[in-house]
Order: C-alpha cells, then structure tokens, then sequence
C-alpha cells in the first residue's frame, strides 16, 4: 500500500503528496465546473437543490465536468440532469476562478431548444423561470450564481464578448495583478 508524504518534489515549487516507495506524485488541481443561465423572454431558469452542500437554496444548472466532454456537452449534461431541460448554447458568459474551493466555473449564456420544457431533475427539489425581480437572490447557493445572474443581466442579449469573472474584490488573498514596472 502506497505511503505518501508531503514534500515539496526535485523541479517544483509546491508541496505535494509524494509516494515514498516509488516517488509517484499525486497532483491535486482544481475541479472544473461547467454550467449555464438558461434564459426565455427576461426569465431565468433556478433549480432548487436536493443535495448538499447548501440544500434547498438556489443555483443554476451546473455541476462538475466529467472526463470525456467538453465543458459545452457538460454545461448541455447538466441542464439536462438537474432540469430536464434541453438547451441550446449561446456561448461563453462567465469564467470564474475561485481559489478557495479550487474551482474553476464555465458558465455559459443559453436558451431552450424549443419551447420550455423542465422539471426537477434527481438534484433538483424544484425547478422555476423567474424574471429579475422575482429571482429569490437572499436564497441563493453560491456567490458565483450571483455573479453569472448579474452577467446575464449585464450582458442583456447583445453579442458575448470577453467572458465575465471574479469581481475585483474576490481573489485569492495571494493574489497581486501583474504589473508593467520593473
């Protein structure tokens, strides 16, 4: 059975968990989530959540990516397990990096495909299309579902540009712009 240990390996510069049989190094990186504001006629669609963490609050259909899809087939996947809803991708909304929980979040701006059609999903309690006064924002899962409504509210149907990300005062404590002085 492998014995692992914390060191910092020859050629790196962080501490990991490092076998001391063989020397395999066993990288942790961040989880990528992949997900998406599902819009029709200024309503967004929220899913309720039936899991944990932060159960019965608010979120929009995301989850973690899976190996073997693109983060467009996962935020399509996700759409469809939480909300039984198929979507049509409009393209990239949001990109957030969020250090503390090692993620990084994908959050596409979408449509139905057709007429809306949804229902709770096996992670869902309940699943609504809400107008932006409607949205129960005091309820919500996650600051980042703030963050993405906000884009989506910002974004207003014109043409998708550079994608959204972490407001200013949302980094990392380690984190220091790059700067042009020497």
């Amino acid at each position: 059975m492998p014995n692992f240990v914390r060191r910092v390996p020859e050629g790196d510069t962080f501490e990991r968990a490092v076998c001391v049989q063989c020397g395999f190094v066993d990288y942790e990186n961040p989880k990528i989530v992949v997900g998406s504001v599902v819009a029709h006629h200024s309503q967004v669609l929220l899913c309720r959540r039936a899991i944990e963490p932060r159960r019965g609050f608010w979120t929009l259909p995301a989850g973690y990516m899976e190996l073997g899809e693109t983060t467009g087939e996962g935020a399509l996947r996700e759409a469809w397990e939480e909300a039984e809803a198929r979507i049509v991708l409009e393209g990239l909304l949001a990109c957030y990096s969020i250090a503390r929980i090692g993620q990084v979040q994908l959050i596409y701006r979408a449509q139905f495909a057709g007429e809306p059609q949804f229902s709770a999903g096996p992670e869902s309690l309940e699943v609504a299309l809400f107008s932006w006064d409607q949205i129960p924002w005091n309820e919500l899962a996650f600051p980042s579902v703030h963050w993405a409504l906000q884009a989506w509210h910002i974004s207003d149907g014109a043409p998708l540009g550079a994608p959204f990300s972490n407001p200013g005062l949302d980094h990392h404590p380690n984190f220091r712009p790059m700067d042009d002085s020497p």
